[in-house]
């Protein structure tokens, strides 16, 4: 596809295209960057952005990887349906190790695989719930939890539109999560955001709802490395198709920034102030 590293930035009119994230980014923050890869289940981000987290460590960004399902569902053959959340783990160490992630920025927030309809909001935990935080549990509990803990500049997640429920409703969590995790409630989860991040979205089984906004493609050795930590996942049989498509597709990725846009009331006011255009008899 390429021999050299190319990103290609769609603002408005406007592309931008450069060698590096920072030369083409809008908002870059120097050294104050820190990305986030929200995961519904282990291999939902390399398989979307795999090439992405190879990119932005090469450029110093610190990587962060967070797991929401322990992926109990994802068994192939009946012998692994009791085992398979173990597997997974171990396969997901070493699949993000090969794309560079450290093991200490890879976090399991441990809820149930095909149930996060359940664990909508937040609300008391019992006393043996293995994803309670500070006496709660709930997606908006936890996410906004790990949102203060890392501290992150911008996130990715899988697309809103995507065929998964999970991803659908991970998606959904984490927008109102960014809202409260740059806000004062729920002290007993961390300090404040600085910031509110910005928030892209990778494809993994569908279409982007919209057309994406960033193209990178690479040397052949960064899909290699990609190629073979999909391949640290052997127990997804499940997922053949999506990697065929990952290796047809060659050494390229799109992603699509996603508008995080908290109301404005000025943004309406210019069409009220405005006279209406006279209507011509006829």
């Amino acid at each position: 596809m390429s021999d050299t590293i190319e990103f290609a930035r769609l603002v408005g009119s406007e592309r931008r295209v450069g060698d590096s994230l920072a030369g083409v980014s809008r908002h870059w923050r120097g050294d104050q960057e820190r990305f986030l890869f929200i995961s519904p289940h282990d291999d939902d981000a390399v398989l979307g952005a795999g090439l992405l987290m190879q990119l932005a460590q090469r450029e110093h960004v610190p990587v962060y990887l967070l797991i929401i399902t322990d992926g109990a569902m994802g068994y192939c053959v009946p012998e692994e349906r009791l085992t398979v959340s173990g597997i997974r783990h171990k396969e997901t160490f070493a699949a993000y190790q090969t794309l560079g992630l450290p093991a200490d920025h890879i976090v399991w927030m441990g809820f149930p695989d095909c149930q996060l309809s359940n664990y909508l909001g937040r609300r008391p935990a019992a006393s043996n719930d293995p994803t309670a935080i500070a006496g709660f549990t709930g997606l908006q509990n936890s996410l906004t939890h790990h949102l203060r803990q890392i501290r992150p500049s911008q996130c990715f997640i899988p697309t809103h539109s995507d065929l998964h429920p999970d991803h659908r409703l991970a998606h959904d969590e984490l927008m109102i999560s960014i809202f409260h995790a740059a806000g004062e409630i729920w002290p007993e989860l961390g300090v404040p955001l600085p910031w509110i991040p910005h928030v892209n979205e990778f494809a993994v089984y569908c279409d982007f709802p919209a057309p994406p906004s960033l193209r990178i493609r690479t040397p052949q050795e960064f899909l290699k490395r990609k190629l073979d930590s999909i391949a640290c996942f052997a127990s997804q049989r499940q997922i053949a198709a999506t990697v065929q498509a990952v290796a047809d597709a060659g050494a390229e990725e799109y992603h699509r920034a996603y508008d995080l846009a908290l109301y404005q009331p000025a943004r309406y006011r210019l069409a009220f102030d405005q006279p209406p255009v006279p209507r011509t008899m006829r």
